[in-house]
C-alpha cells in the first residue's frame, strides 16, 4: 500500500506530537513543523521507531513564506501531500485589561494566520490534483469563549469562520479536496507549563481533562472520513450545544467560575520562560503534568466516531424485532385458524 504523506504543524509537543505519533504508527511519512528543534528531533525518532518516516522542519507558522517552503520540501522528499493538519497554537493567560497589543497580534498570527498559511500551502498542491484532506484542529472555545484566554478564543473563532468559507467554496467548485474541523476538550499538554501567564497561580486545563492521545485518535479518524466536524469529549458537546441554548447563562457561570477553574493552588513564577516569542528549549513530549487527572478514553468519542455502525446495528435489531413480532403474529393467526377448523 502507498504510504500516506502528512504534514502536522505544532508537531514538537502536546497534541501535535500525539497526532504525529498516531500517523507514525500507520507507517506514514510525516512532515513535522514547529519551532522547537529538540521536540521535533524526538518526534522524528518516535515515528521512525514505529515504522514511519519523518522530516524535521523548524518553522514558525506565522511566516507564510516559510510554510510554503516547508510544503515544497515535504513533497520533494515524500511526494504529494495527502493530509495537512493545522494544529500549532500560542496563547496568553491574562485578563484583557492587562494584555498588550503585540501579544494579541502574536497569538493571532500563530493560532489563526498560521492555519490560513498552512491551508493555502496545502490548497496550492491539492487543488490541481483534485484530492487531499485538510484538518483544522479546533476547540470547544471556537464556539464558547472563556475568560483569561481572549486572544486564543478569538483566534479559534476565526479558524471556524475561515473553514466554513473554504468549505462552501470547495463545494461550489465541485472539488474533491476536503476540509474538516476537530473541536477539542481540555487536554493534558505541556502548554500550561510554558504559556505566557499573568495569573497568580499556575494554569491548568478546565476539567474534565483528557490525554492528548484521545484527540490524536479523533484527528486520525477525521482525516480518513468525510465528516464536516468532529466534537471530542462530552464536555465539548456540552459547551458548544449549551452555548446555543443559553449563552447568557454561560456568560454568568464562567464569570463566576472561569478564573478559579483555570488555576491550580500552586503559585506561578512570573519570571519563568514562556514560548510566546521563541520556543522553550528541550523535549517536552506530548503530556503535561496532569497525568493523574487525565482520562485516556472518551465514551462520547467512541460513540460519535462509530455512530453510523451503531445506527446500522440499531436498525438491524429493530428489523429483527419487527420480523420476530410479525412471525409470532402469523403463528397466532395460524393457530387460531386450526382451532376453528377443529371445532
Amino acid at each position: 500500500m502507498k504510504r500516506e504523506t502528512v504534514v502536522v504543524t505544532g508537531a514538537s509537543a502536546g497534541l501535535g506530537r500525539a497526532i504525529a505519533r498516531e500517523f507514525g504508527k500507520r507507517r506514514a511519512r510525516v512532515g513535522l513543523i514547529a519551532r522547537g528543534v529538540d521536540g521535533l528531533t524526538a518526534a522524528k525518532r518516535e515515528i521512525e521507531e514505529a515504522g514511519g518516516e519523518a522530516l524535521v522542519l523548524p518553522v514558525d507558522v506565522a511566516e507564510a513564506d516559510a510554510i510554503e517552503k516547508a510544503a515544497k520540501t515535504v513533497e520533494e522528499k515524500f511526494g504529494p501531500i495527502d493530509t495537512w493538519i493545522n494544529n500549532a497554537m500560542a496563547s496568553v493567560f491574562s485578563p484583557i485589561k492587562e494584555m498588550k497589543p503585540e501579544e494579541f497580534k502574536r497569538v493571532t498570527e500563530v493560532t489563526y494566520l498560521g492555519y490560513v498559511y498552512g491551508t493555502l500551502a496545502a490548497l496550492k498542491r491539492m487543488l490541481p490534483r483534485d484530492r487531499g484532506m485538510i484538518v483544522q484542529v479546533g476547540s470547544a472555545l471556537a464556539y464558547r469563549s472563556i475568560p483569561l484566554q481572549a486572544p486564543y478564543c478569538a483566534a479559534k473563532h476565526a479558524v471556524a469562520g475561515f473553514t466554513d468559507s473554504l468549505r462552501c467554496e470547495l463545494i461550489h467548485d465541485g472539488s474533491r479536496v476536503r476540509v474538516t474541523m476537530v473541536q477539542m476538550p481540555a487536554l493534558n499538554t505541556p502548554q500550561f507549563g510554558w504559556v505566557k501567564s499573568r495569573l497568580k497561580h499556575k494554569a491548568q486545563p478546565v476539567p474534565p481533562i483528557f490525554q492528548p492521545e484521545v484527540g490524536a485518535r479523533a484527528v486520525y479518524w477525521a482525516a480518513h472520513h468525510r465528516r464536516r466536524e468532529v466534537f471530542v469529549g462530552g464536555s465539548t458537546v456540552l459547551a458548544i450545544e449549551g452555548n446555543k441554548i443559553a449563552p447568557g447563562f454561560a456568560d454568568r457561570y464562567l464569570g463566576r467560575t472561569g478564573y478559579k477553574s483555570q488555576q491550580t493552588e500552586e503559585p506561578e513564577d512570573p519570571n519563568r520562560p514562556n514560548n510566546l516569542w521563541k520556543p522553550v528549549p528541550g523535549d517536552h513530549g506530548a503530556h503535561g503534568r496532569f497525568d493523574s487527572r487525565a482520562h485516556e478514553r472518551s465514551a462520547e468519542v467512541w460513540l460519535d466516531l462509530n455512530r453510523n455502525w451503531l445506527a446500522i446495528g440499531a436498525g438491524i435489531v429493530g428489523l429483527a424485532g419487527y420480523l420476530a413480532g410479525l412471525s409470532a403474529k402469523r403463528k397466532r393467526t395460524d393457530y387460531g385458524r386450526s382451532l376453528r377448523r377443529a371445532a
